[in-house]
């Protein structure tokens, strides 16, 4: 029985990356059926809307969704689309997997990390934001739950075992954020207890980020709140090559959303010059999320051996080739099996 995703195709070079995203995954055979959806700026052209109710039906009736990037116009009165989806649809794991790759600009080998952030309190949750009168000051709240932790920090456990990983490091800044950050580990701790197969180690975010560009081969699975974790995720990026290999899952127990991690690039849009590899990676992910783990190990190996023999890839990997060449490369490597 084939399965429908719904699929936005973004803004920028969204429709770009999109169109050679989908045609690699036609190439893999996986029985996908499509249904084309706006949000961002095509949604508010034409609907008056980012998120217009159309594409959230879509997203609820196909529980699953591929995204390309979207801009989110600068200035009051329009909030985060990409926040706003994680808050509906309560898709409270994020997750960052960031692989070595021969053949690119990456300073390092040898680098598997997967980053779990929470996606739906914390900094990002603006609780009670405001700006004083006199325009001087502003403020909000950071919400942290023992439930959102909890959720979390087990997700990431589980991904550890399901994936043969050996460790998890809990980032966090309870010796200053007592509160919040506080309750995140003290929560974390309890949900390690309970994995005794699994190394659990703890370390403060800014111990974190400098340990991960002295030596990131330490690190394998990392869980930690909102802020942290998207500073984190977008670290790790540059330790293999740059977001140009970054992919992202946002993962809820209703519905789920992969997506590049970059943003839409309006500068090159319409130029063919972008290259598609982290929707790819993260259409990499729903497959495995769909349970085609075959397919998606089928095309990473692709990605990865087009990288290599630097086989008409994108300018951003020192190639000359473009957006629809680097996918004609892909598509042929996968192909012969």
């Amino acid at each position: 029985m084939s399965q429908t995703i719904s699929v936005i195709n973004g803004d920028g070079i969204g429709p770009e990356i999109m169109e050679a995203s989908l045609r690699v995954l036609e190439a893999l055979d996986c029985g996908l059926d499509y249904e084309f959806v706006e949000a961002g700026l095509p949604a508010l052209d034409k609907h008056g809307d980012l998120l217009p109710e159309p594409t959230l039906e879509s997203i609820r009736r196909n529980c699953v969704a591929l995204k390309g990037p979207l801009t989110t116009p600068i200035g009051m009165g329009f909030r985060s689309i990409n926040v706003t989806l994680r808050e509906m649809f309560d898709l409270y794991a994020n997750v960052r997997p960031v692989v070595s790759m021969p053949g690119t600009r990456a300073r390092y080998e040898d680098v598997d990390i997967i980053t779990v952030r929470e996606n739906t309190e914390g900094a990002y949750l603006a609780a009670d934001a405001k700006v004083s009168a006199d325009g001087n000051t502003a403020e909000s709240k950071m919400v942290i739950t023992k439930k959102g932790s909890e959720r979390v920090t087990r997700y990431a456990f589980e991904l550890a075992r399901r994936t043969g990983r050996k460790k998890v490091t809990l980032v966090h800044k309870a010796n200053i954020l007592k509160t919040v950050s506080g309750m995140f580990l003290d929560v974390a701790r309890g949900v390690a207890a309970e994995y005794p197969d699994i190394q659990c180690e703890e370390m403060i975010v800014d111990a974190t980020c400098m340990k991960l560009v002295m030596d990131p081969q330490q690190f394998d699975v990392i869980v930690t709140t909102n802020l942290f974790g998207d500073i984190i995720s977008d670290l790790c990026a540059g330790l293999v090559g740059g977001l140009g290999l970054a992919p992202g899952a946002n993962i809820g127990e209703a519905a789920a959303i992969f997506e590049a991690v970059h943003g839409s690039a309006p500068d090159i849009a319409g130029r063919k010059l972008a290259n598609p590899c982290a929707l790819l990676l993260a259409s990499a992910q729903m497959l495995a999320h769909l349970e085609m783990n075959d397919r998606a190990q089928s095309l990473k190996s692709a990605i990865r051996e087009t990288i290599l023999a630097a086989d008409r890839t994108t300018p951003d990997l020192g190639g000359s080739g473009h957006t629809d060449s680097f996918a004609d490369a892909i598509i042929e490597r996968v192909q012969k099996g």
